[in-house]
């Protein structure tokens, strides 16, 4: 362990590295949780905008003097701007509550505050942690977190996929293609109107993202340890709010029953909710454009995408949907994100929900990794889709069902009648309403053209 200096808590004394600010209990858990990954920094950086904020509120309130909200303010910058990434070392998977992290906040501020300070002025509970319990406290930093990610980066990276499709949707808007729908053939649409459904899909996704992080607004500092605030003066709940949302740059506010705050981790999964229907869509979209664009000779070959990267270690030449892979593995994950997030809001017993670091884990992934995937998707494969329009021609001639145009005049069972004959015979559809004697190819001419089937 190299240097080490003693500290002590409620369980006695032990053994921390000389050089680092944390203390006893982030000791403690550091040695007992050597599991998976460390506790996001989104979690982190939303601590620390909290510890500022209860400082200045407790201040406010004439329960903490100046001088030490000072030093709490000074050393929770330092965290915010990532100056002491190296000082959170403990992992997702601790205490359910997610005490030890609060508690690992609490320390390095402290001993921070104090090596400013020259002498020993803070306290990680007493001073750091008053008016305030991990049980409010961790809540309340899940939720900043998750709505700063949300806000300044999913949603973004969905605004941006969206309007580059909105941009296609405008330069394609008359290039007409056949439809398709059970994998079948359908009645022509313009490859405009196509790319409109996934467009209109990131519209709504982005609409259902925004409306459900509001509930994420809503804050259980001020309950303490099961809702009733003890130990914390009236009216802290919303002045915390009230600097939280200074710092983060966007509205907070106090929950109204804390009761609910602390047990209940229902906005999450409603918001998650809405991760997995914009995962789903990309999923959708991402499928879409890789079916499309299969062959280059031998698939439906419609669309053109960007040629990245060799696809194969064996077959020259190659090249393969690869951005569309990396979505749909994406969204595989969100999807199983999900599932973990309705568990872990379920298992709320009591007044308090003891999953909350897997969940805040879950719900943060999910955000990175659908903006990361969305933005590469865009930059890499999206702006370059081109239309193949001989192909799309070809399918488009050789499609029965423009027939569909025949039915208002000769009715379906005749209609289907020349759709049959055409499909057995090998014909087109004019050469079979001909034999068949139902329509004349002047009628024929006439009545079926795909750019009025739009």
């Amino acid at each position: 362990m190299g240097k080490t200096r003693t500290e002590h808590d409620s369980l006695g004394e032990i053994e921390v590295p000389e050089e680092r600010y944390w203390g006893a209990q982030t000791e403690r858990s550091r040695r007992n949780f050597r599991i998976g990954r460390r506790m996001p920094e989104e979690v982190i950086k939303a601590f620390a905008v909290l510890k500022s904020a209860a400082a200045t509120a407790n201040e406010d309130l004439g329960v903490l003097d100046h001088e030490r909200a000072e030093l709490i303010r000074n050393a929770a910058g330092s965290i915010y701007a990532g100056e002491m990434d190296e000082e959170f070392p403990l992992v997702v998977y601790q205490t359910g509550s997610g005490t030890q992290t609060n508690m690992n906040v609490n320390e390095v501020i402290a001993n921070r505050g104090n090596e400013t300070a020259g002498k020993k002025l803070l306290h990680p509970n007493d001073h750091v942690n008053m008016s305030q319990s991990s049980n409010d406290t961790f809540p309340t930093a899940m939720n900043i977190a998750a709505v700063k990610i949300l806000m300044e980066k999913t949603v973004p990276a969905a605004e941006r996929l969206r309007n580059a499709f909105r941009e296609l949707e405008e330069k394609y808007s008359d290039v007409v293609k056949i439809g398709r729908t059970h994998l079948q053939d359908a009645t022509p649409i313009t490859l405009g109107q196509e790319i409109s459904g996934w467009r209109s899909m990131l519209d709504h996704d982005i609409e259902m993202i925004s409306d459900s992080s509001d509930y994420l607004r809503e804050l259980a500092i001020g309950g303490t340890a099961v809702g009733t605030g003890l130990n914390c003066p009236a009216g802290f709940d919303i002045k915390a709010a009230e600097y939280i949302s200074r710092l983060a740059h966007m509205e907070f506010l106090p929950a109204e029953n804390k009761f609910h705050a602390l047990t209940s981790r229902d906005s999450f999964v409603h918001c998650h909710g809405a991760l997995k229907a914009l995962a789903a869509d990309l999923m959708k979209i991402a499928n879409d454009i890789r079916m499309l664009a299969s062959g280059p000779r031998c698939g439906i070959g419609e669309l053109r995408i960007p040629a990245n990267e060799p696809g194969s270690s064996i077959m020259p030449g190659k090249v393969n949907p690869t951005q569309c892979e990396a979505v749909t593995m994406v969204a595989a994950r969100v999807l199983g994100n999900d599932v973990t997030a309705g568990i872990a809001a379920s298992q709320g017993n009591y007044e308090l929900n003891v999953y909350a670091p897997v969940l805040i884990d879950a719900f943060l992934e999910s955000c990175s990794l659908l903006a990361e995937s969305m933005d590469s998707f865009r930059e890499h494969l999206v702006v370059g889709i081109e239309p193949v329009e001989d192909v799309i021609r070809k399918h488009l001639d050789e499609s029965l069902m423009l027939v569909t145009a025949l039915s208002p005049h000769i009715g379906y069972e005749n209609a289907a009648a020349i759709a049959k004959k055409a499909f057995t015979d090998g014909t087109t559809l004019k050469e079979a309403a001909a034999e068949l004697g139902s329509v004349t190819p002047e009628e024929f001419d006439e009545w079926v053209d795909p750019a009025k089937m739009v």
